[in-house]
């Protein structure tokens, strides 16, 4: 007869299952993404007030906007953030049901968290 307790190795893939799908459903929430950086260089710097700043094929480009471009590009940037470090979370939580779950190779001596990227 089996029992009704679960094993203590069970719950940690089931609740790395459920942080996973918590962060799948995050992900259909996120709303306008951008990459880089803005800055608000205020009244007197010389040139724009405010700036959108990023990288292409290794150079800097930046570009002039306005105070609402400026605002809008402000929460699309944390958004952008916020994407990655999901992505992240989820990569990490992917490769510790791969290692934990899936049969291994024989080795010599047991791989690391750092190596095998789960912590």
């Amino acid at each position: 007869m089996k029992s009704r307790k679960k094993d203590v190795e069970d719950v940690p893939g089931e609740v790395r299952r459920e942080r996973y799908e918590k962060l799948r459903e995050d992900l259909t929430r996120v709303g306008w993404i951008s990459e880089g950086y803005v800055q608000d260089r205020g009244p007197g710097a010389g040139g724009p007030c405010y700036q959108w700043t990023r990288k292409v094929r290794g150079k800097t480009v930046s570009v002039a906007l306005s105070k609402e471009q400026y605002e809008w590009m402000v929460e699309a940037i944390e958004q952008w953030k916020q994407v990655q470090a999901t992505l992240k979370e989820m990569q990490r939580l992917s490769r510790q049901e791969l290692f934990e779950t899936m049969p291994n190779p024989n080795r010599r001596k047991p791989l690391s968290p750092e190596v095998l990227g789960t912590v």
